[in-house]
């Protein structure tokens, strides 16, 4: 199993991010970015930047006939990931592989639902501090993608052969073992630093020194802690250390990405956080007063828009 040809559905943050690396180390026609017709005008109209970088991207649209891709990237946020799919069919076939950077725990559910769990490795985005406004994104650290298998090692030949993908495209990866945990725990980290950097109206900065931000933001990924248990996940103490270390390698400038989407009055994606953790606490009798103070305000913060 190779990795020979690769189809990105999105072009936000982490699809420019990533489609921009690839781009530089694989065959122009072997990188398809999947978009419709509008914006693909508006994309060769205007351009895309990634750090100061002109994009030179190769555009299809999902109705052009394809053959099927080895890797299919989804980096489209929640709300839109039942357009994506859709988007995707023709690229899908028998040896496909699927990762999907969208936060959250439930993307790759919806996708293995759609194009066979077998096809879908467990992955998530970290470690980048990415800004986009309009067409242009900036960023200090990449971060990477960590992708793996779950705790009983299913579909590891995939794993790796997306691994040494990664390695002949210079694309900043970790290969981890029950990568499902790690999903919990990304999910940990949105959960806080997300939606606290949205309420309090800051940056990166505003969560790495101590401080009300901070103390919020610690408080929400304690309660997914506690949920987690529930879950039969079981996240501890030190993975909320491993990612409060990630967090605090970012540029203090940066912002997440609901902190952009507020900002430029786009709702956002609260309902996979805050409203994820208040669901299953109710299915399991268990009360998160943080995550439900913070799922409020947002809400209100919307319903200026």
């Amino acid at each position: 199993m190779e990795i020979k040809t690769v189809s990105i559905v999105g072009l936000g943050a982490l699809g420019v991010l990533f489609g921009q690396r690839l781009s530089e180390n694989m065959p122009k026609e072997n990188l398809r970015i999947i978009a419709d017709s509008e914006r693909i005008a508006k994309y060769c109209r205007e351009n895309i930047f990634c750090n100061g970088v002109p994009c030179s991207f190769n555009y299809v649209t999902p109705e052009e006939p394809a053959s099927p891709s080895d890797l299919i990237i989804f980096a489209v946020k929640y709300n839109d990931l039942p357009a994506a799919i859709r988007a995707a069919e023709n690229h899908v076939g028998k040896e496909t592989t699927i990762l999907s950077l969208l936060n959250g725990i439930s993307s790759e559910e919806l996708i293995g639902k759609a194009f066979g769990s077998e096809k879908v490795l467990y992955s998530v985005a970290q470690g980048m501090d990415a800004v986009k406004v309009g067409n242009s994104l900036n960023y200090k650290n990449m971060g990477m993608i960590c992708f793996g298998t779950d705790r009983e090692g299913k579909n590891k030949a995939r794993a790796d052969a997306v691994k040494s993908f990664f390695v002949k495209t210079n694309v900043p990866h970790e290969l981890v073992f029950d990568m499902y945990t790690r999903l919990w725990g990304k999910f940990m980290l949105n959960v806080g630093v997300n939606q606290t950097v949205a309420v309090f109206e800051g940056d990166y900065g505003d969560i790495q020194k101590l401080g009300a931000a901070r103390d919020t933001m610690i408080a929400a990924m304690r309660e997914v802690i506690i949920l987690s248990k529930a879950e039969n996940v079981n996240l501890s103490q030190t993975d909320l250390d491993y990612w409060l270390g990630i967090l605090d390698g970012l540029n203090p400038r940066g912002k997440p990405s609901m902190r952009q989407d507020l900002e430029a009055k786009r709702f956002s994606e609260v309902e996979l956080f805050s409203g994820t953790v208040l669901a299953l606490g109710e299915k399991h009798g268990l009360n998160f007063p943080v995550n439900q103070m913070l799922y409020d305000k947002i809400k209100a913060i919307e319903s200026s828009f």
